[in-house]
């Protein structure tokens, strides 16, 4: 499979408790860093779920 990088673009500061996690998942605890996933449903469903506050890095 293909991989992804994942940026935070947004504060995560006003932020449901549940989107707070998703980012704790997908390993962005602060803003403006990249991280780097396999691209399979379930990552693209947490991407989908704080798609306001990231970003797809090429």
């Amino acid at each position: 499979m293909s991989t992804i990088k994942i940026k935070q673009i947004k504060s995560r500061i006003g932020a449901p408790k549940d989107q707070k996690k998703t980012l704790d998942a997908l390993g962005l605890r602060k803003m403006n860093r990249v991280v780097e996933h396999e691209e399979n449903p379930s990552i693209l469903g947490m991407v989908e779920k704080v798609r306001h506050l990231v970003t797809i890095v090429k």
